[in-house]
């Protein structure tokens, strides 16, 4: 399935799939802040960090299902498969975007 979602959240999951963290860095905004596992990682060079953490210790992938825009947040359900119990799981990425950049990202 196709989905028409925005180019910054095409390029997450692009780089996200292809493990390449610059090009993962290219999607986020240098203020940028994530929610994930119960931590807040902010700032660029953090996400960089906390990215090639998590890419290491699941080795995921993440297949966008569905998407709904909610106010001012773009709510993507996701299947993620990887080295983790119970894989695949379906978890919802709800990002907040400006112009083409990434300004949040909760996983949920």
């Amino acid at each position: 399935m196709s989905l028409d979602l925005p180019q910054p959240i095409i390029d997450y999951v692009a780089a996200e799939n292809g493990n390449d963290s610059d090009a993962m860095a290219r999607c986020f905004a240098d203020n940028a802040v994530v929610q994930d596992e119960g931590r807040t990682i902010e700032g660029l060079s953090a996400i960089k960090e906390w990215k090639a953490e998590t890419k290491k210790k699941y080795q995921h992938t993440v297949q966008p299902l569905s998407f709904a825009q909610k106010d001012d947040k773009i709510i993507v359900t996701t299947q993620v498969a990887g080295n983790f119990p119970g894989s695949p799981i379906v978890l919802q990425f709800v990002f907040g975007l400006t112009a083409d950049k990434i300004t949040k990202l909760e996983i949920q």
